[in-house]
C-alpha cells in the first residue's frame, strides 16, 4: 500500500486527500493549524470559468464546475455548493466592449452565459436596487457560476476521507522540508525535526508552497496579490446569488452573511494586514454594496480579512511531479475553489495509476524548471 502525505487541509489539500484515500492509499494529511485555515477560508469562491484563457485553462475550469455539480450523486447532498448563476453588469465603453467579446468567446467554447435586461435582473435579484443600475448597463448572467462554502467543503472530504478509507489528519504540525534519500522522497520533515515517512509527498500549501518544501525540492515562481474582504452579519437581505457590479462583488455567504470585496481597495494593503470592522475599507466597501443593496443600510460589518492568493508567475495553475525528485507531487492555483473536486480526481488518477491527464498537460510545475 503506498504511504502518501498531504500538505495542507485546505480546499484542494482535502479534496486530493479523499481521492488518493478512496483509490487505496494510506493517507495522512499534515496540516499548520485547522482545516481550512489559510487562503481557503478567506476566499471570494466564486466557481467560474468566466474569463480564464487560454483555451486549456478554461476547460480545467469547466471540468472543474461540472465535478462539483457530480459530487451530489456521490455524497447525496452537497450543502457546501450553492450552483445559483451570478450576475455580472459593466458601464464604461471600455469595459462594456470587453464584456461583449468575452460572452461572445464563452458561446464559442459552448459556456452558459447571455445577456439580460433590467426587467431580469430585477426578476433575478428582487432586492437590488434597480435604479442604482444604469440604463447603459450591460448585463450578463451566467447560469451555471455559483459559489462554495471552502471550509464547509474541506471538513467533508477530510471527514469522508478519514471515515470510509482509514485516511488520518495530524492538525498543529508544520511541515518544513521534505526528506529524500538517492532522489527519493522518504517523508515530510517538520518544524520539530520529526520526520513523517512517506512514499509520496503531495504539497497543497498554496502560498507557502515553497516554504513548505524549503531548499529540498524545486520551487513554483509565485505573483501573489493581496485581496480585501468584508464580511457582514447576519442581514434580512434575500440575495440569491454573487453579483459583480462595477468596483464591488458581493455574494451569500451562509447564515444570512454577506461577503464584499471591491477591486480599488486592494492596493492599499502590501500583505496580510490586520483591520478592525469599523477601519475605513470597510465602511467603503458597504458604503458600495449599500447601493445596490439598500437593506444594507445601518450594517456594519462583523469582520473584515485580508487575503494573499497563490498565484504562480504565470497566472496559471501548477499541478504535477517535480524534475529531480521521485515522489514529489505539488500543486498551486488561484482557481482552487472551482477546480479542487476534479484535480482529487485527476492527481489521484496520476500519482496512484500512472494515468497522466491531459487536461494537466499544459500546467505541470517542469515548465518552470530548467
Amino acid at each position: 500500500m503506498m504511504n502518501v502525505i498531504v500538505v495542507g487541509a485546505g480546499i484542494v489539500g482535502s479534496s486530493i486527500a479523499y481521492r488518493v484515500a478512496q483509490g487505496g492509499a494510506k493517507v495522512t494529511v499534515l496540516e499548520t493549524s485547522r482545516v481550512g485555515a489559510g487562503t481557503s477560508g478567506v476566499s471570494f469562491a466564486w466557481t467560474n470559468s468566466n474569463n480564464k484563457t487560454p483555451r486549456p485553462y478554461h476547460d480545467l475550469n469547466v471540468a472543474g464546475m461540472r465535478a462539483h455539480a457530480a459530487l451530489k450523486d456521490e455524497f447525496g447532498s452537497t450543502p457546501w455548493f450553492h450552483q445559483s448563476g451570478s450576475l455580472e453588469w459593466r458601464v464604461d465603453p471600455a469595459e462594456v466592449a470587453a464584456q461583449a467579446k468575452k460572452v461572445e468567446r464563452l458561446r464559442e467554447w459552448g459556456y452558459a452565459a447571455e445577456f439580460i435586461d433590467k426587467k431580469r435582473l430585477q426578476e433575478l435579484e428582487p432586492e437590488l436596487a434597480i435604479d442604482a443600475v444604469s440604463d447603459k448597463a450591460q448585463i450578463a448572467f451566467c447560469p451555471e457560476e455559483g459559489w462554495v462554502d471552502p471550509v464547509h467543503y474541506a471538513g467533508a472530504m477530510l471527514r469522508a476521507a478519514r471515515q470510509r478509507y482509514g485516511a488520518a489528519l495530524k492538525t498543529g504540525v508544520k511541515v518544513t522540508g521534505i526528506e529524500t534519500r538517492n532522489g527519493r522522497v522518504v517523508g515530510a520533515r517538520d518544524d520539530t525535526g520529526a520526520v513523517h515517512a512517506a512514499d509520496l509527498v503531495i504539497n497543497c500549501t498554496g502560498r507557502w508552497s515553497n516554504d513548505t518544501v524549503s531548499e529540498t525540492a524545486p520551487n513554483v515562481p509565485l505573483a501573489p496579490t493581496v485581496g480585501f474582504l468584508v464580511f457582514t452579519p447576519p442581514v434580512g437581505v434575500d440575495l440569491r446569488r454573487p453579483f459583480h457590479a462595477p468596483d464591488v462583488d458581493v455574494r451569500p455567504d451562509g447564515a444570512g452573511r454577506l461577503m464584499i470585496r471591491k477591486d480599488s481597495l486592494d492596493d492599499r494593503f502590501a500583505g496580510l494586514e490586520s483591520r478592525l470592522p469599523d477601519c475605513e475599507e470597510a465602511k467603503i466597501a458597504l458604503a458600495s454594496a449599500t447601493e445596490l443593496l439598500p437593506g444594507l443600510a445601518g450594517v456594519e460589518a462583523e469582520a473584515v480579512r485580508t487575503t494573499v492568493r497563490p498565484i504562480p508567475a504565470d497566472g496559471l495553475s501548477t499541478v504535477g511531479p517535480a524534475r529531480g525528485v521521485d515522489g514529489y507531487y505539488v500543486v498551486v492555483t488561484h482557481s482552487g475553489v472551482t477546480l479542487s473536486p476534479f484535480l482529487g480526481q485527476a492527481v489521484a488518477d496520476e500519482v496512484l495509476r500512472g494515468r497522466e491527464r491531459p487536461e494537466l498537460a499544459q500546467f505541470r510545475p517542469s515548465r518552470f524548471q530548467a
